[in-house]
């Protein structure tokens, strides 16, 4: 069975969706089968692998309020190795619409989770917030819960809410509920602020931080505009080298092996 993790940050421009991104692609590049879900109405995730949004007519909106098989909906693209349930607009209501839905958050855990036989890895990006779909998105993580954090001022801040979230989710609804790990972004070797927000991380999740640190890298913040991930617009860039090295820890610590590749 394979790996579901949700990638979560209420805070926005924390480097949420570039991970999920990112992340996967490298994962791809490594011989595992992945599948993201976008679950933000901005659908960022979907628009940064050249989707166009406004084209989507099947997606994360139709497998939660629909009757259709979720696999219908699934957009593989050969070429990034990649596969993603794509959001759209229509999203942006679905918070509405769940509302008297019995088991409303457990909705997109129960479409996921016989997909986990056919993905090695399921990535799910969550919109910057702390509403149901968010809450969707916590409860599907079965096997944890990844925090990007940017190496910037007011960093920690809402981080707080975010980790009180998850631990009534942990009490409600799922017992199990973990943090995999925190994803420290946007890193800039020029400020001391930024060590010390390292350091301040550290500090409070201890071995739940991955060793790689992901610099602020404009090569990363251009890809989306091209529809690729970095792995393919500029691999060797430092935000590239950053993401691969982090699949590799991932990896590492899901028991994988490495591949020549």
């Amino acid at each position: 069975m394979g790996m579901i993790y949700t990638i979560a940050n209420q805070k926005g421009g924390v480097g949420k969706t570039t991970s999920t991104i990112n992340l996967g692609a490298f994962l791809a590049h490594y011989g595992k089968n992945v599948l993201l879900v976008d679950i933000d109405p901005q659908s960022n995730a979907t628009s940064s692998l050249g989707i166009d949004k406004l084209t989507v007519t099947g997606g994360t909106y139709q497998a939660l309020l629909g009757e259709k098989n979720i696999r219908e909906f699934i957009l593989h693209n050969p070429k990034l190795k990649l596969s993603i349930l794509p959001a759209s607009p229509d999203l942006a209501g679905a918070e509405v619409e769940l509302v008297n839905e019995v088991g409303r958050e457990n909705l997109l855990k129960r479409k996921l989770l016989p997909l986990a036989d056919d993905f090695d890895y399921i990535l799910i990006d969550c919109p910057p917030s702390l509403g149901l779909l968010t809450l969707n998105g916590l409860v599907a993580g079965v096997d944890g819960i990844l925090i990007p954090v940017q190496c910037e001022y007011l960093a920690m801040e809402g981080l707080g809410d975010l980790i009180s979230t998850i631990d009534r989710v942990r009490r409600a609804i799922s017992p199990d509920l973990v943090i995999r790990g925190v994803i420290l972004t946007m890193y800039d070797t020029r400020t001391n602020l930024a060590n010390d927000v390292v350091n301040e991380v550290k500090k409070h999740f201890q071995e739940r931080v991955f060793n790689t640190i992901v610099p602020r890298n404009i090569r990363l913040a251009e890809a989306p505009s091209y529809g690729i991930p970095i792995s393919l617009y500029s691999p060797s860039s430092v935000g590239a080298k950053a993401y691969h090295e982090l699949a590799k820890e991932i990896l590492i610590e899901d028991g994988h092996e490495i591949p020549e590749v």
